[in-house]
């Protein structure tokens, strides 16, 4: 009879031989039930990252409607017409030649009515009145001057004769001619060059066309 055969006990009971029995460890559920549930988790993270590299280089449907909308704010701005463009656009343009212009000085330097006139003169305008600004108006213009008319003046002399002479501002009294006053101010050193001139008309005579929101 073996050691290993407790007393008073033999028969099938017994335990013979140098060989003792495997002892096995009762299985613990747990573990194997949270290495399941971690692995569904792992797989699940794998997944998710996967589908978000895919929105990342191929780009989602959101992202491309939203790249198609945003291309049309790509194109470059068209220039906005000034005010008095977009108000010589509803009528005729007058030519130069239409147009009669009175140039009084209200600086202190003399003669100066007189040059700015026979340039104006040699650029096609029909000159008027040439002389000292009127004393309600000598010495107290500021900048390069003053264009000064009827309110018909607005839809198309002002624009025309203010392509020769930039920083001007426009003002309007109560005469009834069609003539157009020019009051040079205390900033003007002459007209703008005749070929700067002559581009700025042709450019105001030019319609702006409508934007159709594509470039």
């Amino acid at each position: 009879m073996s050691m290993l055969t407790p007393p008073g006990m033999g028969g099938k009971y017994r335990i013979t031989g140098d060989k003792y029995p495997r002892m096995r460890r009762p299985r613990r559920r747990g573990r194997i039930l949270l290495a399941a549930v971690a692995a569904v988790v792992v797989l699940g993270l794998i997944g998710w990252g996967t589908i978000q590299l895919i929105d990342v280089f191929g780009g989602s449907d959101d992202t491309k409607k939203d790249a198609a909308a945003g291309a049309g704010h790509d194109c470059p701005a068209s220039p906005k017409p000034s005010a008095s463009t977009a108000t010589v656009a509803a009528g005729a343009l007058p030519k130069p030649a239409q147009i009669t212009v009175n140039v009084y000085n209200a600086t202190p330097r003399g003669g100066l009515a007189k040059e700015t006139a026979d340039e104006l003169k040699k650029r096609g305008f029909a000159i008027g009145k040439v002389g000292n600004a009127p004393q309600e108006y000598d010495k107290k213009v500021t900048g390069n001057g003053i264009l000064l008319g009827a309110p018909a003046a607005t839809r198309g002399s002002f624009a025309v004769l203010g392509t020769q002479l930039k920083g001007t501002t426009q003002k309007t009294d109560t005469r009834a001619t069609p003539d157009v006053d020019l009051i040079l101010g205390s900033t003007f050193q002459t007209l703008d060059p005749e070929k700067d001139a002559a581009t700025a008309l042709a450019t105001l005579a030019k319609p702006v066309p409508a934007s159709s929101g594509k470039c």
